[in-house]
């Protein structure tokens, strides 16, 4: 679709119409309004933080999305040469009247307050920069409900929402404030201790995961080369399947298993590989069905099998976390 640019006001500001993008307006500086709202004062703010792993062969993705109405919700996930391992969810708790509140007031901020307003001329939403094998890209996302109007500026920094700094950030000077707003926002809502379920964790991706393995697997277990993996899996699936092909050379394959579950419902899943001191540390979580849930009793082995970087030998195992999953009212 062509766009077309319309110049309102004085610093000029502009309009990218049939896009629905509005960047600014001649609000003495201030963002665009309507009446008294300011911009995505009724709407909401998105925050994608996508850290590359592995030089590239990995990626972690982070995707905070936080509604003027006060919930918000966060989605973690990893993956290993474009294929997803794991994804996690985290929703707010707090009091929906306190979060809008504060959403409120970093919304007043991002539209109007010296050194962190973001509708300025230096900070051009059209700029999409690479951000290499090692720099994050932060994109940042103001959704304005009553205007049908949202605008995004990306920019790079280093981290994930654990460590992120407006330090370094790029490749503009006013590069800080998008990583600055990415702050207040993480500030607000994850709090200033949050710390990713992958923390530390080289990238990895699924082979395989579900309730019901053929293969008696009692526990965990990794190859780190060719030997008894083929075997496995034909036991693992069935006679004559042949594996998916591993160049056990630079990549390793990792099996998350608790043994034989009586309860259906049970999962397991790969949240951690870890390079530690002389070897590695494998993370696994064990999720079951908890408060108001009656499951239906079956025998079930669950499992999950990853395909990661090789990390150095020993593999050992941490000891598994339970999470009780609520089925709800």
């Amino acid at each position: 679709m062509a766009l077309t640019t319309t110049r309102i006001g004085k610093p000029s500001r502009f309009i990218l119409l049939g896009s629905l993008v509005l960047l600014g307006s001649c609000n003495g500086g201030t963002g665009p309004a309507i009446g008294t709202l300011r911009f995505a004062q009724l709407g909401e703010i998105r925050i994608q933080l996508i850290q590359p792993l592995q030089l590239g062969v990995g990626e972690l993705q982070q995707s905070l999305t936080w509604h003027s109405s006060g919930p918000w919700r966060l989605a973690e996930g990893i993956s290993y040469r474009g294929i997803l391992g794991d994804e996690q969810v985290l929703v707010s708790e707090g009091d929906p009247d306190l979060l809008a509140a504060a959403y409120a007031q970093i919304i007043t901020h991002l539209n109007e307050t010296t050194g962190l307003e973001l509708f300025i001329d230096e900070l051009d939403p059209l700029l999409d920069p690479p951000c290499g094998l090692t720099g994050t890209r932060v994109n940042l996302t103001l959704r304005d409900e009553g205007r049908n109007e949202e605008v995004t500026w990306r920019r790079c920094t280093t981290g994930d929402f654990k460590n992120i700094s407006p330090v370094g950030a790029g490749p503009d000077p006013q590069a800080s404030r998008v990583v600055q707003a990415a702050l207040l926002v993480k500030a607000a809502t994850l709090g200033d201790g949050f710390i990713s379920e992958y923390e530390g964790s080289v990238p990895f991706s699924t082979l395989d995961r579900g309730e019901n393995s053929n293969a008696p697997l009692e526990g965990p277990l990794s190859f780190s080369s060719e030997a008894g993996w083929p075997e496995f899996w034909e036991q693992h699936t069935a006679p004559g399947q042949v594996p998916p092909a591993i160049d056990f050379e630079v990549d390793q394959v990792v099996v998350a298993a608790v043994g034989l579950r009586t309860e259906a419902g049970d999962s397991v899943e790969v949240r951690r590989i870890l390079r530690v001191g002389v070897g590695s540390l494998t993370h696994i979580r064990e999720r079951i069905p908890g408060d108001f849930c009656s499951p239906a009793a079956r025998n079930q082995v669950p499992f999950h099998i990853v395909l990661s970087p090789k990390t150095p030998l020993p593999m050992a195992f941490a000891e598994i976390l339970v999470e009780r999953v609520s089925c709800g009212l």
